[in-house]
């Protein structure tokens, strides 16, 4: 038998599958041989994907860490050739979202997963997205180091390192959560998401005094302003990430509370 109508009884989702062929991200070939090889052979290479997979993720949410720690003391160290360095590292932790993406694909075209395994590749696919982002943050607070370190230090920013390292640990703690699949962990970054922003509230009212009283201070201020910004972003995207994982094991969406309380007090 030949042409779609063959392929349709290997691969039950004829149009996505085309679409992964014409991309390069899987054969015919492959899809065939994945349908029809020992089961036994089909669950360790699935096993082996997923582990991959982990692997992967956390090999990139390392990369990303240290970017935002590096990015940090480039400014605490006013050592702008470090910043250099974490804006270089940004293609790394590119390089690193393209292959997990690809590999995401290539597990839903050739394995077909359904319920929870289904549920991880989804996650998977959003984590990444998160952790690139959080990886451009930290390249643009490696730019505000760099327009920093041009001029005298403000000695009026002891909390923003301690807001870094919060951001830091979000992210460790969220991605751990996510290869542990603990609901209960990921919780914990949910909760930790309101210290982060608390702290970062704080340092931003205390550069906004300094503004008021030197003006002169007004342009370093500001860019100490948007490093804090971009690092209570990092925390967003940690929190995003821990939802995911909430997600995945338990299959409960805790994105946007606020908006679903406003849903069910309309319909009462």
């Amino acid at each position: 038998m030949r042409g779609e109508n063959a392929r349709a009884l290997f691969y039950p989702h004829l149009f996505e599958f085309l679409a992964f062929e014409e991309a390069g991200l899987v054969s015919w070939q492959q899809t065939k041989e994945a349908n029809v090889m020992d089961p036994s052979h089909t669950a360790k290479a699935f096993d082996k994907d997923l582990s991959d997979l982990r692997e992967r993720l956390l090999t990139m949410g390392a990369k990303v860490e240290a970017q935002i720690a590096n990015s940090m003391r480039a400014i605490t160290e006013q050592d702008s050739n470090l910043a250099e360095k974490v804006k270089e590292a940004d293609a790394e932790v590119n390089r690193l979202e393209v292959e997990i993406d690809d590999l995401c694909r290539r597990i839903l075209a050739l394995r077909q997963p359904a319920a929870s395994d289904l549920r991880l590749i989804t996650t998977a696919l959003k984590i990444v997205t998160d952790l690139e982002r959080c990886g451009d943050l930290a390249v643009n607070i490696a730019e505000r180091a760099i327009d920093l370190n041009s001029a005298p230090p403000v000695t009026r920013y002891h909390d923003l390192p301690k807001l870094s390292e919060m951001a830091q640990e979000q992210v460790k703690m969220a991605l751990d959560s996510f290869v542990a699949a603990d609901p209960v962990a990921a919780e914990k970054v949910l909760a930790g998401d309101e210290n982060l922003d608390t702290l970062f509230v704080k340092i931003f009212s205390e550069l906004l005094a300094l503004m008021m009283e030197d003006s002169r201070m007004i342009r370093r201020a500001t860019s100490l302003m948007s490093v804090a910004k971009h690092l209570e972003r990092i925390g967003d995207h940690a929190t995003n990430v821990a939802e995911m994982v909430i997600y995945m094991v338990r299959g409960t969406d805790v994105r946007h509370p606020r908006s679903r309380e406003l849903d069910r007090a309309s319909n009462l």
